[in-house]
């Protein structure tokens, strides 16, 4: 039994406009779609990808849909399901990035952000709770967990030592007490049986997904020459030094040098963008990343923001229509960030299947897993005090986003549902107060 291609492309397609919350929500989103519902991929294969693509630099939600839709539909599938899923988000932020420049601050979707910013804060814990259920399942991994937490909260520790130290841990503690690295995996119930999944614990590797080297040379020239072409073409119209190759390279480094998902690679497009070639003010950096938080697909195509402002403003002066300009920012910033994450899905997919079961290799990645859990939990907390605390410690209390974050917790938790509606009533809620507002002054 197999999914049809375009079953799946629909999927793929809708959760591409369904998909809030950031990395953390996209994953748990995915989880509950695939694992528990469809049953498209057990929960052991579904954590075998996902610790790989945790590894990886770039947009990890991305990737490990990238990666599903590799493994059920070959290399097509793979660069289409990745594909659906950024696009909705690009053609939304391009839309929202012109209204932005051109109508300012509006003070009725300043409100509505207000709402969304605690819902977003909920999100994420919730899906801190759901992750950490799924994958910390003995103390020895509670304690990995609770180390990243203390690390990156009070040390400020970078990411990516802590992925290393939980990797040197799993492989010591893989060898020494192997029971306590070992992946588990539970089935749903359906009328007191497990219900087994399309691609399974045991399902055998399929054909396209074992390593060929001929396959890994004709990907690695497609996706040179899907770098190339465009790079250079882009140099050529416009001078080496100028904007729009600027805007490729340096997307480009940050898609190869920048670990830990859409997270981990903010702060350096930030620093890139505002204080390197200044392209955008750190205000609107701050309101990208809102508009990033807000919409739906990976976080990290605020990269389409920025790029959009950049090709904007530059252009402002001497063109009736600086539109085109910021569009074409816009691709190229996603073309040049994402292109790096089909490469490294589809040429290291095979060697990572290959390991699927092998103690020496899952045991440092569910150490990772557990790990990711205490960074997950530590972002909701960074949130949490920007949105309570908005002009910090010494400043007013924001007890309305309290309340929001509260009652997105308790629909989230007690109630379960789902992050739209979730999001949506919290807009709701940060409009409601804003109207309240206007109506007391």
């Amino acid at each position: 039994m197999s999914v049809p291609l375009r079953e799946a492309l629909k999927f793929w397609a809708k959760l591409g406009f369904i998909s809030f919350g950031g990395p953390a929500g996209q994953i748990a989103v995915l989880h509950q779609e695939l694992v528990e519902k469809r049953r498209w991929i057990s929960e052991r294969r579904f954590l075998h990808a996902l610790n790989y693509c945790m590894l990886l630099p770039g947009p990890e939600a991305q990737q490990l849909v990238t990666y599903i839709g590799w493994l059920m539909h070959r290399t097509w599938g793979g660069v289409l399901a990745g594909t659906l899923f950024v696009l909705p988000s690009l053609f939304i932020l391009i839309g929202l990035s012109w209204i932005y420049l051109t109508f300012g601050q509006v003070p009725w979707i300043a409100a509505i952000f207000f709402g969304i910013k605690p819902a977003v804060t909920a999100i994420v814990l919730h899906a801190a709770v759901r992750i950490g259920k799924r994958t910390i399942h003995n103390q020895a991994l509670r304690w990995i967990a609770l180390g990243s937490f203390l690390a990156i909260f009070i040390f400020n520790l970078a990411f990516p030592i802590i992925v290393i130290f939980a990797a040197l841990l799993g492989i010591w503690g893989g060898k020494r007490y192997p029971e306590y690295f070992q992946q588990t995996a539970s089935h749903d119930k359906v009328s007191g049986t497990h219900a087994a999944a399309i691609i399974d614990d045991h399902t055998p590797t399929p054909e396209h997904a074992k390593f060929s080297r001929k396959r890994l040379v004709l990907h690695s020239s497609v996706v040179t020459g899907l770098w190339l072409i465009p790079f250079i073409g882009l140099a050529l119209i416009f001078g080496w030094k100028t904007l729009y190759p600027q805007i490729a390279w340096f997307f480009t480094k940050a898609a190869f040098l920048t670990f830990g998902g859409a997270y981990a690679v903010l702060p350096y497009v930030y620093q890139g963008a505002v204080d390197q070639f200044h392209w955008l003010s750190a205000g609107q950096m701050m309101d990208g990343l809102a508009l990033g938080e807000t919409t739906p697909g990976p976080l990290i195509m605020v990269v389409a923001f920025v790029g959009y402002l950049a090709g904007h403003i530059q252009h402002l002066i001497g063109n009736s229509n600086p539109f085109w300009f910021g569009v074409l920012g816009a691709c190229v910033a996603t073309w040049f960030t994402f292109l790096p994450s089909f490469f490294l899905v589809l040429v290291g997919g095979p060697l990572i299947e290959s390991t699927h079961g092998k103690l020496s290799f899952t045991a440092p990645l569910t150490a990772i897993s557990a790990a990711v859990v205490g960074v997950i939990a530590n972002l909701g907390l960074f949130f949490a005090y920007h949105v309570f605390f908005p002009h910090g410690l010494g400043g007013s209390i924001s007890w309305i986003s309290i309340a929001i974050t509260l009652l997105a917790g308790l629909a989230l938790f007690k109630f379960q549902k789902g992050v739209i509606s979730v999001l949506t009533g919290s807009a709701l809620a940060g409009l409601l107060s804003h109207l309240l507002a206007s109506l007391l002054i």
